[in-house]
């Protein structure tokens, strides 16, 4: 086969292009560490020192224990309700012919492209509408499935049209049921799928601060936490060391569910998926 010469060739303009999204994205982010354990309140150069005393009074702060914990219930309540809609979704999109199947999907990945506080907006409309509802770590989860579902099911769709659909045949002509066939054979091959789409729904609900701004009552999310502190300078420095354990806690969850969700993946799949 005779190579393409300009296929060859390295663009070096979308290299440049591409660099320069890289370090307008993460530098930034990486300050964040820097400052945190600068030993001064005031975010400047140069650093005053190198300490890690912001990180040890955030250990006797109770109230950062208790936003974490809201946190750690909504985003697991988030992930496994967000991956079960994404999965009864995800099948439907692919096993199934239906009238309006591409406005389905166009309605589902809706919050891709509306801004969350649009959704935030309407929900806490509706839920001053109704006296029996109040905002509370419920509404905030309400919210938080909104946003992770079409991220769910963006994450499933590729595991169910790479499954071959002729072994659920096979289930049913040996006599199996349609409940039966997806636990034996569907869920074990779209596992990866699913553990990929509960990791990354619940660091994105874990994260989210707009719909968390709206919906939550007295109890607040880490996110909440953070933005309430920002107006007292003195306690700057803790909320740096606190976004610094949030980044750490995060980046590797994201790069595990992307890790998972590529096993068993064909190649062309894993390209797909990843555009």
């Amino acid at each position: 086969m005779t190579d393409i010469p300009h296929l060859q060739r390295p663009n070096r303009a979308l290299q440049f292009y591409a660099a320069l999204f890289l370090i307008v994205l993460y530098v930034p982010i990486l300050l964040i560490p820097l400052f945190a354990f600068n030993d001064s309140i005031y975010v400047r150069f140069p650093l005053q020192g190198f300490t890690t005393r912001w990180f040890v009074e955030l250990w006797d702060r109770q109230p950062v224990w208790d936003a974490f914990g809201n946190s750690l219930r909504v985003g697991v309540a988030v992930s496994i309700i967000s991956t079960i809609l994404g999965v009864i979704t995800a099948r439907a999109i692919t096993r199934y012919r239906m009238p309006g199947k591409t406005v389905l999907v166009g309605f589902v990945m809706t919050p891709l492209i509306v801004p969350s506080i649009i959704f935030g907006v309407a929900l806490l409309v509706v839920i001053s509408r109704i006296d029996l509802i109040r905002p509370t770590l419920y509404t905030v989860a309400l919210g938080h499935v909104i946003v992770c579902l079409p991220f769910a099911v963006a994450t499933l769709i590729p595991r169910f049209e790479g499954f071959d659909a002729s072994i659920e045949e096979a289930s049913a002509d040996l006599g199996e049921n349609g409940w039966w066939t997806f636990w034996r054979v569907t869920f074990p091959g779209v596992m990866p799928g699913i553990v990929a789409s509960m990791l990354l729904t619940f660091v994105i609900s874990f994260d989210e601060f707009v719909m968390a701004f709206f919906l939550s009552g007295n109890e607040v999310t880490l996110p909440i936490l953070i933005w309430s502190q920002l107006r007292f300078s003195q306690q700057f420095p803790s909320i740096l060391a606190l976004a610094t354990l949030i980044l750490f806690f995060s980046i590797p969850l994201i790069l595990l569910a992307m890790w998972i969700n590529r096993l068993g993946l064909a190649p062309g799949q894993i390209e797909g998926d990843g555009a």
